[in-house]
């Protein structure tokens, strides 16, 4: 079983176009791991706890539960529009998750890993979490990255982080806790130097924050928000429960957790396998980390302050929901930060898939149906640019699954629409259009129509993971739905029986016009 899962959203606010990035980008490698034949289970959700979702809702009026749902059905309207499909679904508010949280915590305190003490210091109202004097710029100042900094005196509940800081620096190294991409690891490294000696802060006092899971064995305080949020991964997967969830032992390690690069320190690559490692899991048990970088608008990051949140959801109006899964996935490099352009999205989308896929797909089909009265003939006929594009699509199919194989969704496709590029090459230099005028070329003609329709055939097959949608109408177009049903391993030339007859186009990927 290949387990994806994703940072899961915090609803104080609406979804923004990173978050449909990251739950696009997961969705396409899920799709693509049973593609590949795999059994894959996708969970993703929503971390509704935390000090900023009680403020939300003081400020508003409103109960900080009706807030987490009203906010919560947001995020699941938004993936349902954009064909996000999981498999499990966590709200951090659920009994089940909430059980386990406790389990753990009772489970820690009880083996020596918590203690409590009192603090004096600083505070980030923004990150909701403690400060220390490292966590100060050069400029001896708490960076703007922190928001609100305030100070803070009070007792506290504390894990004993700094036990697990060699050990953990240990699996970083060696790649026992598997980090994506490799340079984001010394990233790691480096701020397990700053963190060694520092232990973490795992409750907040009930006076100041109720909105949270209760510690069960001092019910003055509720848990850390991060403490809470990171056990979702486990908890939603069965671990140590029984009823209505998998089996927590065929997904567990989980093979991908995909978060940005703004959560990989200290929350997902520092707090989260210390936590696991103190819960008595194995080096052979940590998980591995997908981490992506950022989508800015013109080299800025994206803000409220600045005014510049891009609405998926809008864009999903505007563009069509598979417009934009295709854009986020082909122009952004796994790992790598990127513009988000409105006239880039609309470029490739034109280029691609309405002018390359889409010119291929319509030539195909309609030609067939003109000429051969959409009968896929066989044919004795071959020559060195049929060889040539037989080659051109084995070559393209294995450098596209050697590009997911390593989440590298921009590669993989530009592997795909090389192929396509050169099957449009193909066809200008074949001219099938005047091969159907001399009947002696009926086999030149027949072998030249196959070759395109075939490829066709393959190219929606190993598109689907990315729009599902428009491959199943190619399908339907071909006229040959068991399509939906292959694996990239079943991909071997012959997908069209000699014989078989194809529907008429319809354009599935129609240009876009922007209004100037």
């Amino acid at each position: 079983m290949f387990y994806i899962t994703t940072a899961i959203d915090y609803p104080n606010g609406a979804p923004h176009i990173g978050h449909a990035y990251e739950k696009i980008l997961t969705d396409v490698i899920a799709r693509h791991r049973r593609l590949a034949g795999d059994d894959a289970y996708f969970l993703t959700g929503v971390d509704q706890h935390g000090q900023k979702m009680q403020q939300t809702a003081e400020k508003e009026g409103v109960n900080v539960a009706t807030l987490a749902n009203r906010n919560t059905k947001k995020f699941i309207a938004l993936w349902k529009k954009l064909g996000v499909q999981y498999d499990g679904w966590a709200e951090t508010t659920a009994d089940l998750h909430k059980q386990c949280v406790q389990n753990i915590l009772t489970k820690l305190h009880d083996e020596g890993q918590l203690y409590k003490k009192a603090y004096k210091g600083f505070y980030s109202v923004r990150q909701e979490q403690y400060l220390t004097e490292k966590d100060r710029n050069e400029a001896g100042e708490f960076g703007p990255e922190w928001g609100e900094v305030i100070e803070l005196e009070e007792e506290n509940w504390y894990f004993k982080l700094s036990e697990h800081a060699e050990w953990l620096k240990e699996v970083v190294t060696s790649g026992e806790f598997g980090i994506t991409p490799a340079f984001r690891r010394n990233e790691v490294l480096n701020a397990l130097e700053r963190a060694a000696d520092t232990d973490l802060c795992i409750s907040r006092p009930k006076d100041r924050l109720h909105w949270g899971i209760e510690l069960p064995f001092d019910t003055d305080f509720v848990t850390y928000v991060w403490f809470d949020a990171l056990i979702n991964y486990i908890s939603f997967a069965g671990y140590e429960a029984a009823e209505n969830l998998p089996d927590f032992d065929k997904l567990w390690p989980a093979d991908l957790h995909v978060i940005g690069k703004d959560i990989l320190v200290p929350a997902h690559a520092i707090y989260w396998p210390c936590m696991l490692h103190a819960m008595g899991f194995t080096n052979e048990q940590m998980p591995t980390l997908l981490v992506h970088g950022f989508l800015n608008i013109r080299g800025e990051k994206m803000s409220s302050s600045l005014g510049n949140i891009v609405d998926p959801d809008a864009l999903a109006e505007q563009f069509g929901a598979e417009t934009l899964r295709y854009y986020l996935v082909r122009d952004v490099v796994i790992g790598k930060d990127a513009d988000f352009d409105v006239q880039r999205l609309v470029t490739l989308y034109n280029t691609e898939l309405a002018n390359d896929l889409g010119n291929l797909c319509n030539r195909a089909l309609s030609m067939s149906k003109r000429s051969l009265g959409g009968i896929m003939e066989a044919s004795d006929y071959d020559d060195d640019d049929s060889a040539a594009l037989r080659k051109s699509l084995a070559d393209s199919t294995a450098a596209y699954n050697e590009a997911m194989e390593s989440y590298d969704t921009s590669a993989a496709l530009r592997a795909l629409n090389k192929h396509v590029s050169f099957c449009n090459g193909y066809a200008e230099r074949n001219k099938p259009w005047e091969l159907a005028k001399d009947e002696t070329q009926r086999a030149k003609l027949a072998s030249v129509l196959y070759h395109m329709v075939e490829s066709c055939a393959h190219i929606s097959v190993l598109l689907s993971p990315v729009t599902p949608e428009a491959c199943a109408k190619i399908h339907n177009q071909l006229r040959l739905p068991e399509l939906a049903e292959k694996k990239s391993t079943d991909l071997a030339w012959g997908l069209v029986p000699a014989g078989h007859e194809v529907g008429k186009p319809k354009p599935v990927f129609p240009r876009i016009q922007l209004e100037e």
